[in-house]
């Protein structure tokens, strides 16, 4: 006969919430460094607004979909946080461009001629390099792509999401992230080729 005493249910919740709140911090100091990353280069270097976006992306995650897994927290983040990225490009655009609100505003539009490029499943962020370089570097030359290719490298190279999760953070095909992705690899090899005078020049 087990004679422990019963948990109350208010004890019982209060264990499942700090349960919960033990794996947010965990998984905030994982994945706050690269989103801030990510959030900088998109903003053009305006740190207190990443800060912002990331913060508020990580307190719709607590409320939303705190019951989920840690595993499935990463991809509902970052749709999270790409969300929060385009309302705030959105209120930018409107803000220097008052006109804007009479059309549709586009941003980094998806609707591109989609290549025919092979996906790589693991990408490398630095397989395109044959020597190392600094994360100041590589950041500044990501921060010089447009959005959208900025978002797709990152997730795919730095996150290592697949092609279709990436395309469903990102809300659009999964032919657009791969031309998104193949296009940021070949700007990001002429912004850092400085860096890598003697690497191989074949075309992926």
């Amino acid at each position: 006969m087990d004679l422990a005493p019963k948990k109350s249910q208010s004890e019982i919740t209060s264990a499942q919430t700090s349960t919960v709140e033990q794996r947010l911090k965990f998984f905030m100091q994982d994945v706050t460094g690269r989103a801030l990353v990510m959030m900088e280069s998109a903003t053009q270097g305006h740190n207190g607004i990443a800060m912002d976006l990331v913060q508020e992306a990580f307190i719709s995650l607590h409320k939303s979909y705190s019951e989920k897994s840690t595993e499935e927290w990463y991809p509902l983040f970052y749709t999270i946080l790409n969300n929060k990225l385009q309302d705030w490009r959105r209120k930018e655009a409107r803000r220097s461009n008052p006109f804007s609100l009479f059309r549709k505003i586009n941003l980094d539009s998806d609707d591109e001629e989609a290549m025919d490029i092979v996906d790589e499943s693991t990408p490398n962020p630095l397989h395109f390099l044959n020597q190392d370089v600094t994360i100041e570097e590589i950041q500044e030359a990501i921060s010089r792509l447009p959005v959208r290719q900025q978002q797709a490298f990152m997730l795919r190279a730095w996150e290592g999401f697949d092609t279709q999760t990436t395309a469903s953070i990102m809300n659009c095909s999964e032919g657009s992230v791969k031309t998104h992705y193949h296009r940021a690899i070949q700007g990001l090899k002429i912004s850092l080729s400085h860096l890598n005078p003697y690497g191989d020049s074949s075309n992926e």
